[in-house]
């Protein structure tokens, strides 16, 4: 089959990418359907509106020489109400950084025992610097 531009086809989405999907109408081969021309809205992850294998309906904006068959479907349909719609996705856990709980002491090997120990120590002969740096430094200012 021969695809025109500015016609509209009935598709399948065969892959899924970051900037886009593939969508391959039947008999004519896969286009793509760039991030921009999926939703009238600002898309920010394809797979919000799309899914592998889902029909749609894809309108030829461009065949390029070597064969690259752009898409849009957002221009597919002629009702902005026919537009897709974000899927609901289940929410996530939000990402919270925890700190390694440290093992107890018993558990630990001397290497680990004796790598704590220094960092520890190092921790308490900054603080003990800092506090006398303070204590010197409002001395002078008097």
């Amino acid at each position: 089959m021969q695809l025109e531009i500015g016609k509209v086809y009935n598709g399948k989405v065969k892959g899924i990418a970051q900037y886009g999907a593939f969508v391959e109408i039947e008999g004519a081969g896969t286009g793509m359907v760039h991030i921009s021309e999926i939703a009238n809205t600002f898309v920010k992850d394809v797979k919000d509106y799309l899914t592998e294998n889902q029909e749609v309906k894809v309108k030829v904006l461009s065949i390029s020489e070597d064969g690259k068959i752009g898409l849009s479907i957002k221009k597919a349909s002629e009702n902005p109400g026919d537009q897709l719609k974000a899927a609901k996705r289940p929410e996530r856990k939000p990402n919270v950084w925890e700190p390694k709980k440290k093992p107890p002491m018993s558990e630990l090997g001397f290497e680990e025992m004796l790598t704590r120990f220094k960092q520890n120590s190092e921790e308490k002969i900054c603080a003990l610097k800092r506090n006398t740096e303070r204590k010197n430094g409002s001395r002078r200012g008097k």
